[in-house]
């Protein structure tokens, strides 16, 4: 009878894959990329500072025009994060974070989150925010073959933004949000942000201003561009990362294990918050953050 059992359960081992023995296997990956878990068609992006946080948000709310939304005191410890809107995108702000690395100075000097990208319809309120707050005026340049214009300029903790003037263009155009890296290798850079985040991989584009060619990948309003400029770069690593707001971490968690992508923090939950994430790291040490919340937030009025 016990010889009958045996080859019984031999039998079963043999014919049934192991998987449905297993259960559910949380370093199994059942995505392809991230994007099939995303919720929220746009990607939010975050900055830290280590100065005056009334500067800042009177940069971005009053100078650049973007409307603020509640801070988050998050975990109760006057840790505050505040926010903005560009479109359903939310520019984000908090005090510069311990173990990462800083690097200040030109676009081109380090690798990391060095640009932002905002669009405007008219540059005249934008000059005069500028000068009423008694800033330098940024020089405009018109874009060859366009009707745009556009020009850098930094704020008060001296991170970069470009603002492109586009007349007469539908409304949609000014929700975008364009978020420029500067990486260390191309074609590891772009497998990532196309193969292992998901997005929608554009044609290169030549910029002008910074005299190289960009790689954007778009999902929904939000573009990552990527530049390369061709030499060792020191890393910057805590300047600013992105987030992506999706509907279940885990399979995130288990295609990262799969592809060997560094985890930065491991999934957790936000005590209070009713927030998992995970913290992830790009092939340069960019932060791309995922936070499941569930539903898609919708555009805050």
């Amino acid at each position: 009878m016990k010889e009958r059992i045996f080859k019984y359960f031999v039998f079963v081992a043999l014919v049934i894959p192991p998987a449905l023995f297993a259960g559910s296997d949380e370093t199994t990956p059942q995505i392809r990329s991230t994007m099939e878990v995303s919720s929220q068609d746009s990607m939010n992006v975050f900055r830290r500072y280590a100065g005056d946080p009334k500067a800042m948000y009177e940069f971005y709310g009053k100078v650049l025009g973007l409307k603020q939304l509640t801070t988050y005191n998050v975990g109760g410890n006057g840790n505050g994060v505040a926010r903005f809107d560009v479109g359903t995108s939310q520019v984000k702000f908090s005090a510069v974070a311990p173990n990462r690395k800083y690097q200040h100075g030109a676009i081109q000097d380090a690798t990391g989150l060095r640009l932002l990208t905002f669009f405007f319809p008219s540059k005249d309120p934008l000059l005069e925010g500028f000068r009423s707050h008694n800033l330098p005026i940024p020089e405009f340049r018109p874009i060859s073959g366009s009707k745009r214009s556009s020009a850098l300029a930094q704020d008060p903790e001296g991170l970069w933004v470009e603002l492109v003037i586009a007349p007469d263009e539908p409304s949609t155009t000014y929700e975008h949000l364009e978020i420029g890296l500067v990486v260390s290798n191309l074609d590891v850079s772009r497998k990532f942000y196309r193969e292992f985040i998901g997005l929608e991989e554009l044609p290169p584009v030549e910029d002008p201003i910074l005299h190289t060619t960009k790689y954007p990948y778009r999902h929904g309003t939000t573009i990552v561009s990527l530049r390369c400029f061709g030499k060792p770069l020191p890393a910057d690593t805590g300047s600013g990362g992105i987030q992506y707001v999706i509907s279940d971490a885990q399979p995130v968690e288990a295609l990262a294990k799969a592809r060997q992508v560094k985890i930065d923090q491991p999934l957790s939950t936000l005590p209070g918050w009713g927030l998992r994430f995970i913290w992830l790291d790009d092939p340069d040490g960019i932060t791309n953050y995922f936070a499941e919340v569930g539903k898609p937030r919708p555009k805050q009025q």
